[in-house]
């Protein structure tokens, strides 16, 4: 079977002198996973999932799992649903961290072998199924922290250790080359998960091509989160965003470390919604990703998922908003401002971006 999706999406952004006028979302194809597995037996989805979804592929598994389990009306055991989160979470941080040190950001040998050694160290505790021993997890994280602390982030919170690579480059990204409008602030949440779901299985593909709960389209992702614990600005920009990815970073090693408490609400959660139809909602790095199945005896009828890209780069969607009417610097340091920004909304997904003169297209 091939499995050859188009993974990347097209930004163009119209410009009027420095102001945006407009921005144009080309999205990226998705599978269409009723029509390629209907008859199958659910289990033989698990060795396919990884090929299916190269972003975030372990909220996927941890989210097909999850769905599959609530329809069959079963639940996964105390250790089982804890290996699940503590995956999750090592995969969140290694996307998030990962992303910070893609595009302008140049590494120099010692932060390249911090992030290696981070890479190393999460692969130990992110098996989706399976737990590690206390001696292993505990290794594992304090690489992890000793790695954090020579990319400069030590500790819970925003702040830098100054003079590394990552403090400077967050420096670069406060001054004034994109300036976005004030956005009423619009966060999905794990309320909104059974709301969402019954859409999606009600409209399938078409929903989760162009999602919308209520008539909005809220954002999902690092800034939702952030928005839980701090106040957010209406005109919020790439160093804030930039900032909230680096506090997650953060809170997320510490969790690792000592996690008793609860980390965010529904990191993974599970709903039978009716008879042999289950669903799950994982907060993944990008954001809020949802899985939906029906099944007849423990075959596949129908299967959905819908994925936080499709909130946040929707063509009305948190993107688009806070883009729309923005003021640039003029040349490159706006554009490299716009493209940080779009880095900042999503940590995973490709894109390519466009700039072009109105009344010159």
């Amino acid at each position: 079977m091939t499995l050859a999706f188009r993974n990347e999406i097209d930004i163009t952004v119209w410009l009027a002198g420095g102001t945006i006028t407009d921005v144009a979302v080309q999205p990226r194809s998705r599978p269409p996973l009723t029509r390629l597995f209907a008859g199958k037996p659910a289990e033989s989805l698990l060795p396919v999932l990884p090929r299916l979804f190269s972003l975030c592929s372990v909220a996927h598994q941890v989210a097909f799992l999850s769905a599959i389990e609530a329809a069959q009306g079963q639940q996964a055991t105390q250790a089982t649903a804890r290996s699940r989160v503590t995956a999750v979470v090592v995969e969140r941080l290694t996307e998030l961290l990962r992303s910070l040190f893609i595009g302008r950001l140049a590494l120099d040998g010692a932060s390249a072998a911090a992030v290696r050694a981070m890479m190393q160290a999460t692969t130990v505790l992110g098996g989706a199924s399976e737990g590690v021993s206390e001696a292993l997890r505990r290794e594992a994280v304090a690489k992890i922290k000793t790695a954090l602390l020579a990319l400069g982030i030590a500790g819970e919170g925003r702040a830098l250790v100054p003079g590394t690579a990552l403090a400077a480059y967050l420096g670069r990204c406060e001054g004034e080359d994109l300036l976005p409008p004030p956005v009423e602030p619009s966060f999905l949440t794990a309320a909104d998960d059974v709301d969402v779901l019954n859409c999606l299985l009600a409209g399938g593909a078409a929903y989760s091509d162009a999602p919308e709960l209520c008539g909005k389209i809220p954002e999902t992702g690092v800034w939702a989160r952030w928005a839980r614990r701090e106040p957010v600005l209406s005109t919020a920009g790439p160093a804030a965003r930039l900032e909230a990815r680096i506090a997650e970073v953060a809170r997320l090693c510490a969790w690792l470390d000592h996690g008793e408490e609860d980390l965010d609400d529904g990191v993974v959660a599970s709903y039978r919604l009716r008879a042999s139809q289950g669903a799950a909602a994982v907060e993944c790095a990008r954001g809020r990703l949802y899985h939906a199945v029906a099944l007849e005896e423990s075959r596949i009828v129908n299967f959905e998922f819908l994925a936080p890209t499709e909130w946040n780069f929707h063509a009305r969607g948190p993107l688009v908003r806070s883009l729309k009417g923005a003021k640039l610097a003029a040349g490159r340091r706006g554009q490299d401002a716009v493209r940080t920004l779009i880095g900042a909304f999503d940590p995973c997904v490709g894109f390519k971006l466009d700039f072009r003169e109105v009344g010159h297209a």
